[in-house]
């Protein structure tokens, strides 16, 4: 069994920190569950263009308020306590902090090795294999 507390990751190289959001990942890769788990803060007035193409992603917003459009379409979804969006089509969107910070719990399958950030195309790189 693992047991772990999010209060645990803060302060560690395991929380990640960029201008529009903050990430405490607390299930990864290395845990060998299949999926990594997080708890992430989503900035208020943010924009972040995301694109998850080799991952899939399923986010349950906690607290805060925001909103979610996907560019394909530019359909908007507002953000709040207890709405959960699930990136299974590997959604091109735009998240954007509203008002208050926006806290999140996210899952990623193929689970994070807790050191990504995207790059410009919004993408988190897939890990690459060790070598032998």
């Amino acid at each position: 069994m693992i047991v772990k507390n999010v209060n645990d990751v803060i302060g560690t190289k395991d929380e990640i920190k960029t201008d529009n959001w903050l990430s405490r990942r607390v299930l990864l890769k290395q845990d060998g569950m299949g999926f990594s788990f997080h708890e992430t803060v989503i900035f208020p007035g943010t924009e972040t263009h995301i694109h998850y193409q080799n991952h899939l992603e399923a986010v349950w917003c906690i607290e805060g308020d925001g909103e979610v459009e996907t560019i394909a379409d530019g359909k908007k979804y507002a953000l709040g306590p207890g709405v959960v969006y699930a990136l299974n089509e590997h959604d091109d969107h735009w998240l954007r902090g509203g008002k208050e910070p926006l806290r999140v719990i996210c899952v990623f399958n193929p689970p994070l090795t807790g050191q990504e950030v995207h790059d410009a195309d919004g993408v988190y790189p897939v890990e690459q294999p060790q070598a032998a």
